[in-house]
């Protein structure tokens, strides 16, 4: 409360701005709510909206969680914090109020309470980043649904997954810990023009992604 008071308290709300210098940081839900235009040019028809099916409805806090659309220049990523599977639907259909991204940061560290297809088919990531523990996330459901994004170039995992397995599970190279005898980590470095680069701490394995 004395940090509160002594600063600028800003409340999330769709559409708000989170104020960070040189990013575009538009929230895009919270509190259960969601933006209601598109981010940018006209809203398109998602396809797959007739063939989505619905979860029974989250009465916990997770539905209420915080999202974001971080841009940099022409780079995007999105951050839906633990949002669920009925909320992300609503963020794409029945018209993609997202556009597409560079980046997905996998919702819930990769839970099947998240990830729904019809969002992350309508975002269309180049790769996709997943935050999970090697028991926490990583769901088989989720790996799946990650791997069939269309356009996808790579995943990136902080751990291996081993509700997964080896069958699901990526490259060791793109996977930053096999085990939990270390803390190592993924970093994400993007240019104005759109490029980045991820690489793994544990492997020096770094890759990068031209701008398109």
């Amino acid at each position: 409360m004395k940090a509160r008071a002594a600063g600028k308290h800003v409340l999330a709300r769709p559409a708000g701005k989170v104020p960070i210098l040189d990013l575009d940081m538009t929230i895009v839900a919270a509190n259960g709510e969601r933006i209601t235009r598109p981010l940018a040019g006209l809203a398109q028809a998602t396809p797959e909206c007739a063939s989505h099916t619905p979860k029974a409805i989250d009465q916990s806090e997770n539905a209420r969680s915080v999202g974001v659309m971080i841009a940099f220049g022409r780079f995007r990523m999105i951050d839906l914090g633990d949002l669920t599977w009925n909320k992300e639907h609503e963020l794409v259909c029945p018209s993609n109020l997202l556009g597409t991204v560079d980046v997905y940061l996998t919702t819930h560290h990769g839970l099947d309470q998240s990830n729904a297809p019809v969002m992350l088919h309508a975002l269309k990531p180049r790769v996709a980043i997943m935050n999970n523990g090697p028991t926490k996330g990583g769901s088989v459901e989720a790996m799946r649904t990650i791997r069939s994004s269309p356009g996808l170039e790579d995943f990136w995992q902080l751990h291996f997954s081993v509700a997964a397995g080896k069958d699901l599970n990526g490259a060791e190279a793109l996977i930053a810990n096999l085990d939990e005898s270390a803390a190592h980590y993924l970093k994400l470095t993007a240019q104005r023009d759109g490029s980045f680069a991820v690489t793994n701490s544990r492997t020096n394995e770094t890759r990068r992604y031209n701008a398109r």
